[in-house]
C-alpha cells in the first residue's frame, strides 16, 4: 500500500542508506551507486560525493535524479524521490558533520570528518517532484 505523503516523508527524513540513480547516457542504463543523505520533510534531499566523480558528472550533465532510501525488516517499506539538482555547491564543514551524524555513532563524527578531504567534495540538493512508495506491510 502506498504511504501518505507524510508517512513517506517522515520515512525518507529517516537515515536509511540511500541510493541514487542518475542517466548514463545512450545505450547505458543509469548508473545507480549508495549515498549517505540528509531530509527533512518539505525540504530537499542533500548528499555528498566527490567532485570528479562519475557520479558528479553525470548528475552535472543530466540535471536530475531519483533516489530510494529502505527498510528491509519487518514491514518493507521504501520510498523513491525524482527531481531536479537545484543546487550544487561545494560540502561545508556544516553539511558533511550533519550528514556524517545520521549514520554514525557520535563518538565516530568528528574523526571521520577531520579524515574527510572537503575540499574535493561537493553536496547536490534534489528537490523531489515526483514520488513513489510502498509499506508492504500493510498488504
Amino acid at each position: 500500500m502506498a504511504l501518505s505523503a507524510a508517512d513517506r516523508e517522515a520515512f525518507l527524513a529517516e537515515p536509511h542508506i540511500g541510493a541514487v540513480a542518475v542517466e548514463a547516457g545512450e545505450g547505458r542504463a543509469p548508473l545507480n551507486v549508495p549515498i549517505w543523505y540528509d531530509y527533512e520533510p518539505g525540504g530537499m534531499v542533500s548528499f555528498l560525493t566527490d567532485g570528479d566523480s562519475v557520479k558528479a558528472q553525470l548528475i552535472g550533465k543530466a540535471g536530475r535524479v531519483s533516489m530510494l532510501a529502505q527498510r528491509s525488516h519487518p514491514t518493507y517499506r521504501y520510498v523513491s524521490a525524482e527531481g531536479p539538482v537545484v543546487a550544487k555547491n561545494p560540502t561545508t564543514l556544516a553539511e558533511m558533520t550533519r550528514i556524517v551524524a545520521r549514520y554514525l555513532p557520535e563518538d565516530a563524527v568528528s574523526g571521520y570528518v577531520e579524515q574527510s578531504n572537503l575540499a574535493v567534495l561537493v553536496t547536490f540538493h534534489m528537490r523531489p517532484e515526483r514520488w513513489l512508495s510502498a509499506d508492504l506491510g500493510t498488504i
